[in-house]
């Protein structure tokens, strides 16, 4: 569920962080989760648009125990099954915004996909936030999600950002392909990463 009217920013995304893990935390501290999603590419340092905060786990019972954390907030959607999309569910308002913790119960060897398989759980980087080293899916990731839904306001600010920054261009070449992206297309993304801008 996005809320457009309100876009988040790496301060707020932050600050937003803190006080979520502050309530989860030591309760929750043996839950493996990962930040995936738009907040992701946030927390990298991308410039993109964001409205929310999206949190991996990989067990229903991790997605009602920070539920009951975050019992102190707003609950938009108590945790329930969508069977459609596979997911355990449930979403929190906190600091005014949407905080989403949901599983994603489907089953692949693949490691290039960002919200199931081995992919968020092995292309990860710990990042510091406050007093915390919040694990986050790697940009490879979020950025193969955005181009297979074509969404180039978040693709290209992750392209832009990889070219200075440099990324893993094996991973990357590999998830488009397994996420079947015409040639073209991935001779395009491919061509843009191996340019580098000028400081």
């Amino acid at each position: 569920m996005e809320h457009p009217e309100s876009t988040l920013n790496e301060v707020w995304l932050r600050k937003t962080l803190i006080i979520v893990l502050n309530h989860i935390m030591p309760a929750c501290n043996q839950i493996a989760y990962r930040l995936v999603g738009t907040g992701a590419a946030l927390l990298h340092g991308v410039e993109l648009p964001s409205t929310d905060i999206d949190i991996l786990v990989k067990r229903r019972e991790d997605v009602d125990a920070i539920g009951a954390a975050l019992s102190w907030f707003k609950c938009l959607v108590t945790p329930v099954w969508l069977p459609d999309a596979r997911q355990y569910y449930g979403s929190y308002e906190v600091n005014g915004v949407e905080v989403e913790i949901s599983t994603v119960e489907i089953e692949t060897e693949v490691d290039t996909i960002e919200t199931f398989g081995r992919g968020p759980w092995e292309h990860f980087t710990p990042i510091p936030c406050g007093p915390y080293a919040v694990p986050t899916v790697a940009l490879e990731l979020r950025l193969i999600t955005e181009l297979f839904r074509n969404r180039p306001e978040r693709y290209e600010p992750i392209i832009c950002y990889m070219q200075a920054k440099g990324c893993d261009i094996d991973l990357i070449h590999r998830g488009m392909d397994t996420a079947g992206l015409p040639q073209a297309a991935q001779e395009k993304v491919l061509e843009q990463l191996k340019e580098k801008t000028i400081n």
